[in-house]
């Protein structure tokens, strides 16, 4: 009798880039992006990693990920170690999600693979150590885009997080297809908060071509805002410490019990 030898045993891993600069590189992620034989995402992440001997890359464009997702799971069936390069954290607004996706509406057998998630810096965690600690009290994550979603959602969620008195990061604020969506939400965040809570536009955070502008919810200029920036909106208790020279430290409070 002849027996098949069984397929070697792959792996999947989604791994979190950071915001850009190698130091905010986990060791885990380095470590995983080192021995994988197959590494797949967006172009201009895969760009920013060094090539090695023996590995294969897999370039897609931005607005495909269920399917760079599906090839990813393909590859670790057939026994490859392949990485899902992933910016910022991948679970938040990222590849991790189009991987279980990919999962829950696939092969059965998928639910079998080797899959681990490597957590990484995400944009608002990058641009808050950047300024201060303005996510030292409740806050919560928005993205701009209705790719996925309709307009609408993102309306009420908006409104939610204004009348909650979160702090609020903005993720995909503009884009070239929709730059009006940035001034629909100060807009809409303008009839609900204090025209002097504080707003961070955070671009390319980590970058050479970084840039952060510290305004008012008042003062501010929604156009300043590409898919580039991170826009965190203050609460009713996010504060600025005026320095000489130098931009505000901002900060939100721990204790949120005066203003209870």
């Amino acid at each position: 009798m002849t027996i098949s030898p069984r397929a070697p045993a792959g792996n999947l891993r989604v791994v979190g880039l950071g915001p850009g600069p190698e130091a905010w590189l986990t060791p885990e992620a380095s470590a995983v992006l080192a021995e994988a034989t197959d590494l797949i995402g967006y172009a201009p992440y895969l760009d920013r990693l060094p090539p090695r001997p023996g590995q294969t890359r897999h370039a897609s464009d931005n607005r495909v990920e269920l399917e760079r997702a599906r090839h990813a799971l393909r590859l670790a069936e057939e026994g490859r170690r392949v990485a899902v390069a992933s910016g910022g954290d991948p679970g938040v607004f990222a590849m991790a999600a189009a991987v279980f996706e990919a999962i829950d509406r696939g092969k059965p057998a998928w639910r079998e693979i080797d899959i681990a998630i490597c957590p990484g810096v995400s944009a608002m965690q990058a641009a808050a150590a950047r300024v201060g600690a303005p996510l030292g009290h409740d806050f919560c994550a928005i993205s701009l885009s209705d790719n996925l979603k309709p307009w609408a959602v993102v309306e009420r969620r908006l409104n939610a997080a204004a009348i909650g008195d979160f702090v609020i990061a903005l993720y995909n604020p503009a884009s070239k297809a929709r730059p009006h969506q940035i001034h629909d939400a100060f807009a809409l965040l303008r009839r609900s908060k204090a025209p002097e809570t504080p707003v961070i536009f955070a671009r390319a955070i980590g970058r050479a071509d970084e840039k952060i502008t510290i305004t008012t919810l008042a003062a501010a200029e929604p156009g300043l805002a590409d898919m580039s920036t991170l826009v965190m909106i203050g609460s009713s208790e996010t504060r600025l410490i005026a320095r000489a020279g130098a931009q505000p430290f901002v900060y939100t409070p721990r204790d949120a019990r005066a203003s209870a």
